[in-house]
């Protein structure tokens, strides 16, 4: 008897085909092999001529999909048909998920099998779980294909009935998502709180004590028995201190008088107290976990992280990585119960096994958390893998493992200190028991990196102690605006707040940053204008599409349809066609939104109009010769957007750029323009001869009213020749990048050798000899000086590349090798014995790819890069719907 067994992507065919016996074939349908039209030359022409036909879906006729074959699918549907007339079985074994079940529902109808045809769902690709799936194979689940296609179907109406709307009123090409929308919403009203926030200034003391040569500080807390306001005390709309708030706002004078006064008195400690506490370990990842400590950890965005997670699944590394559900299976956490006892020993093992519940109600996706597959897991070392798969299995298997360790167990120490009539208060921390700490610290790429959970010691002291204080520092603080969404913030409130699934946030951001309505920039999602535009016109006239919680309602009904609670077209018809429904606003609405004002973005305090051109943002004044414009710089956010900028765009425009003066050697002017991506100089005008002046952007901190000649004709000459290097010969150079200020040795074929300069040096007049005392200096890493006062366990040697020392340390986590800013804990079983140079340099490489991407890879590296390539894409094609 002979089977064919149809899978999602090749990567999860090769794998699954090794646990299966002789006479299954296994084949991909690489994704999605039906979906509603995309475009009109998909449209059939049974159909083109109707009113709906660009939704794809007959809302007059119960709302009845119009499913099509794209082009790029109809080889594969071909391929498939052929493979099925040699077999006597057919196994349909896509995802688990409801998306899967959808699939595996299109394959059946597609297909039109003749012989007996089964449902396979597993949670994870291992031999056990496939036998096991195989065993106990069902029919396809019709309420939950049913679900599938009614969550499909509203994301289509919702999109493809407000994104026309958009592109009449707005600008072509934007886009209206149910929960793309609202998420758009979200990082607006954000940047709406940074732009009404009002800084403000408030000063305090820091102090430098030791007691019996070991030093601590303290900080003012109290004079005279009145509390010294921080920034908690700030009203953010006002910039003052909170009406009520019954503290004492010391200005720089004050702060300064204080310091001179309490310089050389005798300080006190009058109490110290200590506070245990004990920390438990999070629970196992669920998708939207995963992406934000991924994000967090190793700066992967949310697809990036779904796009590894989908490999390390397909090729058996991991479970099923779409899931709402915390739960572990009994062999979960017996797998991870035998790993801590086998790595850390017996001290680490929880006293019971712990077990998490998921409390969200909408937990739907699958039956398990994300872990390591199989019965017993693998470390990290143990996979071979390398990279960012490395990485995410090694975030994987780490908190998988840490949720079955003991709690760990820590001293919150606070002394009180008083010096005349000012209260200083100094806080530590003591390790007593690092727990499950000792394997994995959540929101850090590295443990001894964890700030957070690092130790910090005070000396041994009582009430009446007399520390001595060797420095007593005026601080001044400036309040700071609410931050703005990362990734993994973004992730965290979309779930808290019910909107969309898990599952499709990866996508949903994409699209956010795809679309132009925001720029990642060093982690922080920020809105651009047309996100403002879009949000203004969605939030006055369709409200409900940007509400939270009406989303959230929205997300929940289409829950209930999946388990029979709700039936599925009465609330299409009431969403689309009801006398409220969204058909019939948009008819009302579209007469009434002005496609001027619409494009137009209204800024409190700002007399300038900011409109939506075809070519971007731009501000629009009125003066007594007519409307001045001018474009807005791509790096200018809707937050910092002031009268003060909006006077320098509109100046050039209207009196033409300022000239600085003429080059002293060619006579040719030296101009300080305002371009799209910031304030930069440029030698000479735009001709016919010379259509790209030369130009250079501006060193960080100086403004256009700063610019001088003599910098501006240096800025134009870099990259500076400071000479060569006397031992290689090489040119040394100093230049401006994309970091900063560098200078570089080029050292022929080693490659080039680059340092970042230092605050004090100046990339016009840095010398030679200041060049070479840079570059004779390791690179060194941020924690380094940390490292400086501590012991090394042991001292390896050095690296062969740079030269700098490779020791081990003893972290509150255990031991660990350092290199440099490269920390990497010794693999678990071993000791700092069995580390060896070699063994060390081979752990730093590993962790050192996790987060870079070279071009260059092996031959078996690429050929690997080339199949999960495909995956990917299925993966991408496959998720590229809202929900």
């Amino acid at each position: 008897m002979s089977t064919l067994v149809i899978v999602e992507s090749p990567t999860k065919a090769r794998t699954i085909r090794n646990y299966l016996p002789s006479g299954y074939r296994v084949e991909a349908s690489m994704g999605h092999v039906r979906d509603l039209p995309q475009s009109a030359s998909e449209i059939p022409a049974a159909v083109k001529g109707e009113s709906w036909a660009q939704l794809g879906v007959n809302v007059d006729a119960d709302f009845e999909p119009v499913y099509v074959v794209p082009k790029d699918k109809k080889k594969i549907v071909t391929q498939l048909k052929d493979a099925l007339k040699d077999v006597d079985e057919l196994i349909l074994a896509t995802d688990e998920d409801r998306e899967g079940e959808s699939i595996s529902w299109h394959l059946y109808q597609l297909l039109k099998p003749k012989v007996p045809t089964k449902r396979m769902v597993f949670h994870e690709i291992t031999q056990e779980a496939i036998k096991k799936a195989l065993k106990n194979c069902r029919n396809i689940d019709e309420q939950l294909v049913r679900a599938q296609e009614t969550r499909r179907i509203l994301d289509r109406l919702v999109g493809y009935t407000l994104s026309p709307l958009l592109w009449k009123k707005i600008a072509w090409g934007l886009s209206a998502g149910r929960v793309q929308s609202v998420a758009v919403r979200l990082l607006v009203t954000r940047e709406r709180q940074r732009r009404a926030f009002h800084e403000g200034t408030y000063w305090d003391l820091k102090a430098s004590l030791s007691k019996e040569k070991t030093p601590f500080g303290a900080q003012l807390v109290t004079l005279g028995g009145t509390k010294i306001a921080n920034g908690s005390d700030f009203d953010a709309a006002t910039g003052q201190i909170t009406a009520g708030r019954n503290v004492l706002l010391l200005n720089e004078d004050q702060a300064v008088a204080l310091k001179e006064r309490l310089t050389g008195k005798t300080w006190s400690v009058t109490d110290i107290e200590e506070r245990p506490v004990t920390r438990k370990p999070s629970p196992p990842f669920t998708t939207s976990t995963l992406q934000q400590e991924s994000n967090r950890k190793l700066r992967l965005s949310a697809r990036d992280t779904m796009r590894v997670a989908q490999n390390l699944y397909e090729q058996g590394y991991i479970t099923y990585m779409r899931t709402d559900s915390v739960h572990l299976s009994d062999q979960a956490i017996a797998a991870a119960r035998s790993c801590v006892e086998k790595l850390y020993g017996q001290q680490y093992l929880s006293l019971q096994p712990r077990q998490y519940t998921t409390k969200s109600k909408g937990a739907q996706e699958a039956h398990e958390a994300i872990r390591p597959a199989g019965s017993s897991f693998r470390t990290p070392q143990e996979t071979g893998l390398g990279g960012r798969e490395l990485a995410v299995y090694d975030l994987i298997w780490k908190r998988t493992v840490a949720c079955q360790m003991a709690d760990s167990r820590q001293t919150q120490i606070t002394v009180q200190l008083q010096v005349e009539d000012a209260g200083f208060r100094s806080s530590g921390k003591r390790i007593d028991f690092p727990g499950y700490l000792r394997a994995y610290v959540e929101g850090s790429d590295d443990p001894e990196a964890a700030l957070e959970d690092q130790e910090v010691i005070l000396p041994n002291l009582k009430v009446g102690d007399r520390p001595n204080c060797t420095e007593l520092e005026a601080v001044g603080h400036e309040t700071q605006p609410p931050a703005r969404y990362t990734e993994a913030s973004l992730v965290k409130t979309l779930e808290s707040e019910g909107i969309g699934r898990p599952s499709t946030y990866a996508s949903i951001i994409g699209t956010i940053i795809d679309k132009g309505y925001a720029h990642l920039v060093t982690n922080a999602l920020i809105p651009t204008f047309t996100a403002f535009a879009v949000t203004d016109l969605l939030e006055k006239h369709f409200p409900d599409v940007v509400d939270p919680s009406f989303t959230s309602k929205m997300e929940q009904t289409l829950d209930d349809i999946a388990t029979g609670e709700a039936k599925w077209l009465p609330y299409l018809q009431q969403f689309y066609l009801g006398e409220k429904g969204l058909e019939t606003l948009v008819k009302e609405q579209e007469s009434q939104i002005d496609a001027t004002k619409a494009r137009t973005v209204e800024l409190e305090n700002l007399d300038a109009k900011v409109r939506i051109g075809k070519y971007g943002p731009y501000i629009e004044v009125e003066n007594g010769e007519g409307v001045i414009t001018a474009s807005i710089p791509k790096d200018l956010t809707p937050a910092d957007l002031d009268p003060k900028q909006v006077e320098v765009l509109l100046r050039q425009k209207t009196t033409g750029p300022d000239q600085v003066g003429r080059h002293p050697e060619t006579g040719e002017p030296i101009y300080v323009k305002i371009g799209a991506y910031g304030p930069y100089v440029q030698l000479g005008d735009k001709t016919d001869e010379n259509p790209k002046p030369k130009q250079a952007s501006l060193l960080k901190g100086v403004t256009p009213e700063t610019v001088t000649l003599e910098m501006a004709v240096g800025l134009l000459a870099l990259p500076r020749t400071l000479g060569v290097h006397p031992v290689t010969g090489g040119k040394i150079q100093a230049s401006l990048g994309r970091f900063g200020p560098y200078v570089v040795h080029d050292q022929g074929k080693e490659g080039k050798d680059y340092r970042s300069l230092k605050a004090a040096d100046n990339v016009l007049t840095i010398s030679l000899e200041r060049a070479l005392e840079l570059l004779s200096e390791p690179k060194k890493g941020r924690s380094s000086t940390n490292s400086k006062s501590k012991a090394a366990l042991r001292e390896l040697g050095t690296h062969p590349e740079d030269g700098e020392t490779i020791n081990i340390y003893d972290g509150p986590y255990g031991p660990y090798i350092k290199h440099g800013k490269t920390n990497v804990s010794i693999p678990e079983g071993q000791t700092v014995e069995d580390v060896t140079l070699a063994a060390a340099l081979n752990l730093l490489a590993a962790k050192t790819s996790t987060g870079k991407s070279t071009r260059k890879t092996s031959k078996s590296t690429t050929s690997k890069s080339k199949s999960t390539a495909k995956s990917s894409t299925t993966a991408a094609k496959k998720k590229g719907t809202e929900g």
